[in-house]
């Protein structure tokens, strides 16, 4: 083979190799940068005898079993000035007959709920694994608006509870 054709030849194979690289040089710089994940709205952590819940600690959720639009969002934005974690917000199942309020929870006898509770007065909680983030508040047609509950409740015995992320 002549040396000409034989430079002729690895010029055009390093001319390929500089164009294909430069390609995936470009396709990689051009990529989008990976967005934030975002936090999940609830993960359960442990409480154990003589620990502490605030309401920064709970995740709350609100159905809305009424007549009255937007009534899950007041109520929501209520619970998260006075410090509760922002779960989710939606219409109550079809069928639910909630007068006033009722919380919806898997262990109505979690201290989180008992510190949700002070927010309603006596209202009913219920035993209910309801498939919304943290503790569920389902709110009727008499409900109007919260009450200052307490600042925090104790932990009597080793309890989980669904709050916010921390970031």
């Amino acid at each position: 083979m002549a040396t000409g054709l034989r430079s002729a030849i690895t010029l055009i194979g390093l001319s390929l190799m500089v164009v294909a690289g430069a390609a995936w040089g470009w396709t990689q710089l051009s990529r989008p940068f990976p967005g934030k994940a975002e936090p999940p709205t609830c993960v359960e952590s442990t409480y154990t005898e003589g620990d502490k819940i605030y309401p920064q600690d709970v995740t709350v959720s609100v159905l809305n079993a009424s007549r009255r639009e937007g009534l899950a969002g007041r109520t929501m934005q209520e619970l998260v000035d006075q410090g509760f974690g922002e779960g989710d917000t939606e219409n109550a199942p079809q069928g639910t007959d909630v007068p006033f309020a009722e919380i919806w929870a898997p262990d109505p006898e979690n201290p989180a709920v008992k510190l949700l509770r002070t927010r309603f007065g006596q209202i009913e909680v219920v035993a209910n694994d309801h498939d919304a983030a943290g503790l569920v508040v389902v709110v009727g047609d008499e409900f109007q608006t919260l009450r200052e509950g307490r600042a925090s409740v104790n932990v009597h015995g080793d309890v989980v509870v669904c709050g916010p992320a921390v970031e």
